[in-house]
């Protein structure tokens, strides 16, 4: 039987009388890469935010890596791991500066900061630019600096949102070859993406309308269930339902 780490029943956030996110109810399991997708406007990030604790629902339940969205939130963000593509790394900060200060954010001791940040280097092949501001590494290279200390504290889950916008497709593809590792250690990866090659990679994948989720289900499955040749053709024949036009 599979482990779940994300579980809501009607999990739903308004906001006066619009509705952002409404009844959303699903569960993510061990290891799985799940892609979280919808349109501008789709109430994807609104969802996003609830499940990361940041942000109270006002009705429905939820448990992420086993914590109450209600009455641990705190706990939620240290035990799980959040990537952007928005805000990630410091970029006037060292590389090893920024690892050291995400091990700290993330609960670790001054022992365990020491020990990981020298074996992340060794990893990533950093040691020599460890001194180096972030902003002077290529961004293939912060791209994998930054899902690395998103997993530094070895969570349960890491979300992804939007982590490979405006990536060329080469490091785009190595990126996901860190999320295929992450996934066979048993890490589950909660991923939003514009990019529907992406969402092929996911083993499965939620597409949000107008606050709902509308469908849910593997790649090949959506393909089959709405005669498309790819994810494009499901999401944009999805997308085309939308009223709302902005997140």
């Amino acid at each position: 039987m599979q482990e779940t780490v994300i579980k809501t029943e009607k999990l739903t956030k308004r906001f006066g009388d619009f509705i952002a996110a409404n009844e959303l109810t699903f569960e993510v399991y061990k290891g799985e890469i799940f892609g979280f997708l919808g349109a501008n406007g789709a109430g994807k990030t609104t969802a996003m935010r609830m499940l990361c604790g940041l942000s109270k629902p006002s009705s429905g339940s939820a448990t992420i890596a086993g914590f109450d969205v209600y009455k641990q939130p705190e706990s939620i963000k240290k035990n799980i791991g959040y990537m952007s593509q928005k805000f990630s790394l410091y970029e006037d900060l060292t590389v090893t500066e920024n690892i050291r200060l995400y091990a700290g954010i993330y609960g670790l001791s001054d022992k365990d900061i020491k020990e990981k940040s020298e074996a992340l280097l060794h990893q990533l092949g950093l040691e020599n630019e460890a001194k180096k501001l972030v902003k002077e590494l290529p961004l293939g290279w912060r791209q994998k600096l930054s899902f690395s200390v998103a997993v530094i504290h070895k969570p349960k889950i890491v979300f992804l949102d939007e982590p490979t916008g405006g990536v060329d497709p080469v490091t785009r593809r190595q990126f996901w070859d860190l999320i295929y590792d992450a996934s066979d250690k048993g890490v589950t990866v909660f991923v939003t993406t514009h990019y529907m090659d992406e969402a092929e990679y996911c083993n499965r994948i939620s597409i949000m309308v107008d606050g709902y989720i509308r469908a849910l289900d593997t790649p090949a499955k959506l393909k089959e269930q709405y005669s498309a040749a790819s994810m494009d053709e499901v999401f944009y024949g999805l997308a085309r339902e939308a009223k709302r036009k902005a997140d």
